[in-house]
């Protein structure tokens, strides 16, 4: 059964502290070309993790397939205006947003009009830019905008890491997923230089993840031992739970709080907060 407690709880003290509204929110792109690395499940679920602690999150649902709104409970009948047509100017951030059971968590829901974008925005000036035009400044009121990347590095990913702060990437703990993520690291620095300076990684989070399997073991060591603190401590297994909540329109921490997935996630955003929070604080210490 679904837990709305998480609904109503008050915030962790610990966590959220006093509201403060944000100079501009932090927009992050959970990407990976890769597909099946635990994307989507990371971005609805830390979204909904973030909110309890008190914190106004969006989710942009850039994929065509529409799994982050789904995940989040948004209805066909709901997607009446999508991210395409913000890629396109024909509507605003806020006229695009659906609220979730989540308090404080809104969605721009993606339709399958996306997926033709590619080809239409083929001779659109300056297209690379679209989405960070649309969502930079129109969403000034939140704390974090987490957007769900399609699998691949075509014109919507494009987008996302140009209109983003920083990437998350989920890195699914498979021997394969690090040749994946050795492409996206090289696309993620010719981003940096050519379109979008500020860009940066805000960490990789190692997603499915098997303590009986010698190989998961094996990956996430080296992972660790190449990047470093890059590497989130927190560390999201494999779980039936995880996978049964999308089905039923629910993030897995309303589905079932207390499973080892939803708990994960519950880590993961409260490590977030934490780093984001020491950056700030050494980065005062700097000035």
């Amino acid at each position: 059964m679904p837990n709305d407690a998480l609904l109503t709880d008050r915030p962790d003290p610990a966590l959220a502290g006093e509201r403060a509204a944000p100079a501009a929110p932090q927009i992050v792109a959970v990407a990976n070309q890769k597909g099946g690395v635990g994307k989507t499940t990371t971005a609805i679920n830390l979204a909904t993790g973030l909110a309890a602690v008190g914190k106004r999150v969006c989710v942009i649902d850039l994929d065509p397939q529409g799994n982050a709104s789904t995940g989040l409970g948004i209805s066909q009948e709901l997607r009446t205006v999508t991210s395409y047509d913000l890629l396109l100017g024909t509507a605003q951030a806020a006229a695009a947003m659906v609220p979730t059971r989540i308090p404080g968590l809104t969605v721009i829901p993606a339709s399958v009009d996306l997926s033709g974008a590619e080809i239409e925005l083929v001779s659109v000036e300056s297209r690379e830019y679209l989405l960070r035009e649309a969502v930079r400044g129109g969403l000034a009121d939140l704390d974090y905008v987490l957007i769900d990347c399609p699998p691949g590095l075509g014109m919507l990913s494009l987008n996302a890491l140009v209109a983003a702060h920083a990437v998350l990437v989920p890195l699914q703990c498979e021997f394969l997923a690090l040749e994946g993520l050795s492409h996206l690291l090289k696309t993620i620095e010719r981003i940096r230089r050519a379109l979008n300076p500020e860009l940066e990684i805000l960490g990789i989070v190692l997603t499915m993840f098997d303590r009986r399997n010698i190989l998961s073991k094996s990956v996430a060591s080296d992972v660790r031992a190449y990047f470093g603190d890059q590497v989130y401590d927190t560390v999201i297994p494999r779980n039936v739970r995880v996978s049964e909540a999308p089905s039923h329109g629910l993030p897995v921490l309303l589905y079932d709080h207390q499973c080892t997935g939803a708990q994960a996630y519950i880590r993961l955003a409260r490590e977030i907060l934490r780093r984001a929070d020491q950056k700030s604080k050494n980065q005062e210490e700097a000035r």
